[in-house]
């Protein structure tokens, strides 16, 4: 039998920091599976006899089908229910991780990784959703807030660490096994500590040519993106597929402003803090994703570690990140988005540069750790104010779709970062084995991705407002529907 209440916004749910916890471990699985397979990369490669070609749509078919769905699946968690989502997600992840894992070949194990992708696509944006669902906007939310990112944004850190740990001590397929415990308890745990919520509207249609068409569009910039440094740049097919995604994004914007339910509603775009975090959120995913990279790069191939070392490296950025993303909150309450987040991307940014001074006979102490500490303090006060602003003064209503599109706004720049910095790197050491000549094609790297860091500031300054000309929605009342 179906129940409905409404629960008053002032009466906080008991449960909801038991609740915070699973949503962001859920979450943190979600982040670390794009980057924990690609250690295991030479080893799945071996085991599966696939090929270089092969072995990269490991990785692409999950952040294809995470990305392109991304906002698909926040708007169905508002309409049809958030806990159902993420339920329903974490169900389809989990099937995926355990298949892909036993998976006997490559072909097999890409489309379970494409599946994988379409349940992190539904439980993202709805486990974020639920914590502002849960948590009122104010200094509470703003905690939990900083409390999420901590968790989910060390996800790709702890994912470079524990895939070449993983795939080292037990084998490829533990990288995928990891997953299912986790997703598993959650699970369980989810119906005893969460409500259902959902919209409070009486249609619940689904803008089918919508999602159809930003999918489309999603799912063809991205693939030109990941594949660009193979195919060319200038190939027929890196301009014909982004020219392709560009006219279905232009098609999706134009049938979203005749449609009575579209996918992103435009009011929720007329917010400059939402508009203001997704502009930052591109340029400052593209940053530190092509930083990883290069810095991944450099470490084994001049520095000579190993992939478990490489990763190990990692542990104090990732520990300063998620020390600092704790205590964030609180400074956003103190200081506002605005001033807390370009401070963080200040520090972002005047890392990477500092980073960007590594020479080839420098160790880890003198030239890497310094600028990871500072990178991790950065990221850590940015992605807790940027995850604060992408909801700031969004209904209730659309909660789910404001986190589709911070998530997907996230996977974008990071296919761009990628590509760029895959682009920069290997103009510059193609061909090079010398390893100061490789050193030099790392720095022009990294200078590339301090000055989208510093782009990230520019766009920050512009588009975010200040607190006093933030515009608000009407809130609604959250109705809970349990079946």
């Amino acid at each position: 039998m179906k129940r409905t209440t409404t629960t008053p916004p002032h009466t906080p749910d008991p449960r909801r920091w038991k609740a915070l916890s699973i949503l962001a471990l859920a979450d943190f699985v979600v982040i670390l599976d794009a980057t924990i397979v690609n250690i295991a990369l030479p080893s799945i490669g071996r085991s599966l006899h696939a090929s270089t070609s092969s072995l990269s749509w490991v990785v692409t078919a999950y952040i294809l089908a995470f990305g392109g769905l991304l906002l698909l699946g926040g708007r169905l968690a508002d309409l049809f229910g958030r806990r159902r989502m993420f339920i329903g997600g974490l169900a389809v992840f989990g099937i995926a991780s355990l298949a892909g894992g036993l998976s006997t070949s490559i072909e097999s194990l890409i489309a379970f990784r494409a599946l994988q992708g379409a349940g992190a696509a539904a439980l993202a944006p709805a486990a974020r959703a639920l914590v502002t669902t849960l948590f009122a906007e104010g200094p509470e939310r703003n905690k939990a807030l900083g409390i999420w990112a901590a968790v989910a944004g060390s996800g790709t850190v702890v994912g470079l660490i524990l895939g070449g740990v993983l795939t080292s001590g037990l084998g490829w397929e533990w990288v995928l096994f990891v997953n299912v415990p986790v997703v598993l308890a959650a699970g369980l745990l989810a119906p005893r500590l969460i409500d259902e919520s959902r919209a409070e509207t009486t249609d619940r249609s689904t803008d089918v040519p919508g999602a159809l068409l930003v999918s489309g569009g999603l799912v063809a910039a991205l693939y030109a993106l990941t594949q660009a440094g193979d195919a060319g740049w200038g190939s027929t097919q890196t301009l014909g597929l982004l020219a392709a995604a560009g006219a279905l994004l232009a098609l999706f914007a134009g049938v979203e402003s005749r449609t009575r339910s579209p996918l992103v509603p435009p009011a929720m775009l007329r917010l400059g803090a939402v508009r203001g975090a997704n502009a930052a959120m591109v340029l400052m995913s593209a940053a530190m994703v092509g930083m990883f990279f290069v810095l991944t790069l450099y470490q084994q191939q001049v520095q000579g570690y190993s992939a478990i070392q490489a990763g190990l490296a990692q542990v104090p950025l990732g520990v300063v990140l998620i020390g600092l993303a704790g205590a964030a909150g609180p400074l956003v309450e103190r200081f506002g988005v605005k001033p807390t987040l370009l401070a963080g991307l200040t520090l972002f940014a005047a890392g990477i540069a500092w980073l960007a001074q590594i020479t080839a006979q420098g160790s880890y102490l003198t030239e890497v750790l310094g600028p990871s500490v500072v990178i991790g303090a950065g990221l850590a006060l940015a992605f807790v104010a940027l995850t604060v602003a992408s909801a700031s003064g969004v209904d209730e209503a659309n909660h789910g779709t404001a986190g589709g599109l911070i998530n997907m706004t996230q996977q974008i720049g990071g296919a761009i970062g990628l590509a760029v910095t895959t682009a920069v790197t290997t103009a510059g050491t193609h061909g090079v084995a010398d390893a100061s000549a490789l050193t030099d094609g790392f720095r022009s790297a990294l200078l590339v991705s301090a000055g989208i860091a510093a782009a990230a500031i520019l766009a920050a300054t512009i588009a975010l407002p200040g607190a006093e000309r933030r515009p608000r929605l009407r809130p609604r009342p959250q109705v809970a529907a349990d079946a």
